[in-house]
């Protein structure tokens, strides 16, 4: 879990959150954008970096197309983010049908056979569900809808990160070991940014210096299985769609130069931008140290708006322990929809109506699907012997 938090603080800022205020501390202009200020573009627009020409999705796609790997970044807590990394995969699909394969950073390389085996429908929705809370943690809702495409389309998934064994190896005895890829630790830009946005220095000291070194180790890694696709004969004809954070892709120098070091290739890099952060989001961008940065931070920016899922409205009133096979209940809170339900302590939910429950997050996904006055029909198991409980949903009562 302490890597999945890790995860979460360096890419709540990176990401393509880029201030205004930031334009005159970049060797190049307008953090990596040299021609043209995102500010000034509306939502929806493309920017080609290099050129600072605003282009369409369909002139974008055939311009990526030419590339062997497309990196997109994006900051995981976006919905527009996560749209438009189903549009770019929809669409490079439609251009290439059977010539796609889609690697997420989201997934361990040693998730593989588990990701096979969901790819040819051996998985169940729920051992999947349970997969990516492995894998990653939270936010699965987000993931959905470019996971159904995948599916439905039978378009290969592959996990790009190091194993828990890996870093495990690593933390007990470092860089260089057999086994481990080989790190970089060599590139001034990565290492600035990526120490300013530790709170650290370029001298790498006390505990900044540990989550520089696990950064590279998670870069490399994803890097590595970049380079071993495209080095795979089975591969020669097909394309891969990077998912990663943005801080991993912008500016190239995370797991684009370093997949560039093992196989020289084309690859491209899209990064969705915003350019300003709602008030009420306020609280979730990181602040850090101005870094001077001499490079494009991708190929093409895509303007959009910072939109997060809305908060859950409905709720049981239920503190959850995960198991297994279902959620067994901890406490019941008064008044609440549970304890009109007459749920109990050691109950142990199976079924919100047909949908089998695989975790927390999954049962407050669907009870948002419902409104208050709707009547839910909950499975659970009290002691040896199942049964069926239900209640009609209601607003919890305002507290002063």
């Amino acid at each position: 879990m302490k890597t999945i938090r890790l995860t979460g603080l360096l890419l709540l800022f990176a990401l393509g959150l880029l201030s205004r205020s930031w334009a005159e501390n970049y060797a190049v202009p307008n953090a990596g954008s040299p021609y043209k200020d995102f500010a000034e573009l509306k939502d929806g627009q493309i920017l080609h970096l290099p050129t600072g020409l605003t282009v369409t999705v369909d002139q974008m796609i055939d311009t990526v197309a030419a590339s062997r790997v497309i990196y997109i970044g994006e900051t995981h807590d976006n919905l527009e983010a996560h749209r438009i990394k189903l549009e770019v995969t929809r669409r490079l699909h439609q251009q290439f049908p059977g010539r796609i394969t889609v690697g997420m950073e989201m997934f361990r390389r040693s998730a593989q056979s588990d990701l096979d085996r969901w790819q040819q429908g051996h998985l169940t929705d729920k051992s999947f569900r349970k997969l990516f809370r492995k894998n990653w943690g939270r936010g699965f809702g987000m993931y959905q809808p470019i996971f159904e495409f995948l599916k439905a389309n039978a378009i290969p998934l592959i996990g790009l990160k190091s194993s828990s064994e890996m870093e495990q190896q690593f933390r007990d005895g470092g860089p260089g070991q057999p086994g481990l890829p080989e790190i970089d630790t060599q590139d001034k830009y990565h290492r600035a940014y990526s120490m300013s946005l530790f709170g650290g220095s370029e001298t790498h000291t006390g505990v900044v210096s540990k989550p520089y070194q696990m950064l590279l180790l998670w870069e490399e890694s994803m890097a590595e299985t970049v380079a071993q696709f495209l080095k795979d004969e089975a591969n020669r004809d097909r394309k891969l769609i990077v998912l990663a954070g943005g801080f991993h892709v912008q500016y190239g120098y995370g797991i684009p130069k370093r997949a560039f070091r093992r196989v020289p290739h084309a690859y491209s890099i899209i990064l969705p931008v915003v350019t300003e952060i709602p008030k009420e989001l306020k609280d979730r961008e990181m602040k850090m140290k101005k870094v001077s940065i001499p490079l494009y931070s991708a190929d093409f920016g895509w303007k959009v708006s910072y939109i997060v899922p809305p908060p859950n409205h409905i709720r049981l009133g239920v503190f959850l322990e995960e198991l297994e096979n279902g959620l067994k209940v901890l406490k019941v809170e008064k008044g609440s929809n549970a304890e009109r339900m007459n749920l109990r302590i050691d109950d142990v939910l199976l079924n919100l109506g047909d949908h089998e429950l695989a975790d927390v997050e999954d049962l407050a996904a669907h009870l948002q699907k419902r409104n208050f006055g709707d009547t839910v029909h909950l499975r659970i198991k009290r002691g040896d012997s199942e049964q069926d409980v239900s209640g009609v949903l209601q607003e919890a009562p305002k507290t002063e």
